[in-house]
């Protein structure tokens, strides 16, 4: 693949250097391209609550109402027992709309925990997950997608939260990786599916900084992306400078 020259990986890619390398192993490692649900992230979530059976003599169906999640109300106990919607305490059924994405995955660093640690915990407690972080395309024909002045400050790394990528397909398509919606994914194959390529090693080293940058608020000051944002930010207008 090529990139632009007015990107990270245009700047700190050399010719002879991949940043999609193909993916041999048939299990996600750091830096495996995956498609998987994304749950919309909400600044408000949402939750199901049962308010009546469908069918009174039937457990297992209920009409549900949907209501905003807020934290500072308090939780109603669930009163209509549903076989398919177990109450519990202090707990809720949360509502999510979800799409399925290509996402990047970020760690699988999930040791094996003894059977006999976990003595009476559903095994849910300790279940193995691995963490990714999603894709969003930058156009679309049925949709308006990111402005094109927003991507653009995106490649010139303003913004710790997002980097402008492109995916390795025909059409490589231009997409937004955004590292504040890392979210877990079960490693169970039902929940991802390989897309057989994965980062290669400089730009897993490139990845790492920007995760850094994301959780600390700073990189390291000799690393690859710093290098190049420094390079992209030096030729840009300061008056349009965050």
């Amino acid at each position: 693949m090529t990139f632009p020259e007015d990107s990270v990986q245009g700047i700190a890619l050399d010719p002879k250097t991949d940043w999609w390398v193909p993916q041999t192993s048939k299990t996600p490692e750091r830096g495996s391209l995956v498609q998987c649900f994304v749950p919309h992230a909400d600044q408000v979530p949402y939750r199901f609550e049962p308010i009546g059976r469908t069918i009174p003599t039937e457990h297992n169906q209920a009409d549900v109402r949907v209501t905003a999640l807020r934290v500072g109300e308090p939780l109603k106990e669930l009163q209509l027992p549903v076989a398919a919607m177990p109450a519990y305490q202090n707990e809720v059924w949360a509502a999510y709309r979800a799409k399925c994405r290509p996402c990047v995955v970020l760690s699988t660093n999930h040791p094996h925990v003894p059977k006999e640690l976990t003595a009476g915990k559903p095994h849910s407690a300790t279940a193995s997950m691995m963490l990714v972080a999603p894709y969003f395309g930058v156009q679309s024909g049925h949709r308006a997608g990111y402005r094109p002045e927003f991507v653009q400050r995106v490649m010139h790394g303003y913004y710790p939260q997002f980097m402008v990528d492109w995916l390795p397909h025909p059409r490589g398509e231009q997409s937004i990786l955004r590292l504040d919606q890392v979210h877990p994914v079960g490693c169970h194959h039902d929940a991802y599916r390989l897309l057989g390529v994965q980062f290669g090693n400089k730009a897993m080293e490139i990845i790492d900084s920007w995760v850094e940058w994301l959780v600390k608020g700073s990189m390291p000051k000799d690393c690859l992306l710093a290098a190049a944002i420094e390079l992209l930010q030096g030729s840009d207008d300061a008056s349009t400078c965050p």
